[in-house]
């Protein structure tokens, strides 16, 4: 789920338990939980609402100081079923950051990851491109996205959406500017089979 920033400071203190979506069909699921802006987010509860049934009570609870704020705010026609999403921060480090500080991999961790990455390369219309992104990582530290997209040809915004599949495999870290290799990353490229190494 996609939250303004404006709406992290509140959701973080627990004063923001709720969300209004307009939305062609569900998008949550009550028991998943989901990676944001603010960190991971427990659904707790997703059901269709009329907005009239809207109070300034629930207006509080989604961060706007009335419901004629609120209904301002949604997006979509009117006509779209308007979702009700209640949830909870999870506390605790984000999974991903653990999962990227593994700096050993035994053989089968190795194989998982080889196998989730041709996932990623079969799944795109571009062709293979995980090991020759590992690479130009592990060889540019620092280096801005958009600088690392043009230096094979990319355009930036979809470059950096492969970036996070990457980081969503622990592979990758996000700098302030620019990208490095988690010591996961490192050890699964000094391990990888050679075959998949990019050319």
């Amino acid at each position: 789920m996609l939250f303004e920033a404006r709406f992290g400071p509140a959701i973080q203190a627990g004063e923001v338990t709720v969300t209004y979506r307009r939305w062609k069909r569900r998008q949550a699921v009550a028991g998943h939980r989901y990676r944001t802006v603010v960190g991971y987010l427990e659904v707790d509860a997703v059901d269709v609402v009329e907005q009239a049934s809207i109070t300034a009570r629930d207006a509080r609870a989604a961060g706007y100081p009335s419901v004629e704020a609120l209904a301002a705010d949604l997006r979509g026609t009117p006509d779209l079923p308007l979702y009700r999403v209640r949830f909870h921060v999870v506390d605790g480090p984000d999974p991903r950051d653990e999962l990227a500080a593994a700096a050993t991999l035994g053989p089968d961790e190795v194989i998982e990851i080889s196998a989730r990455l041709k996932r990623l390369d079969k799944a795109s219309r571009s062709g293979p491109w995980t090991a020759a992104t590992l690479d130009l990582i592990a060889s540019r530290p620092g280096v801005r996205a958009a600088d690392l997209a043009a230096s094979v040809d990319r355009e930036t915004q979809p470059f950096k959406l492969d970036v996070r599949k990457l980081k969503g495999l622990g592979l990758t870290v996000s700098l302030e500017r620019g990208y490095r290799l988690s010591p996961r990353g490192e050890a699964y490229r000094a391990l990888r089979p050679a075959d998949e190494a990019s050319v």
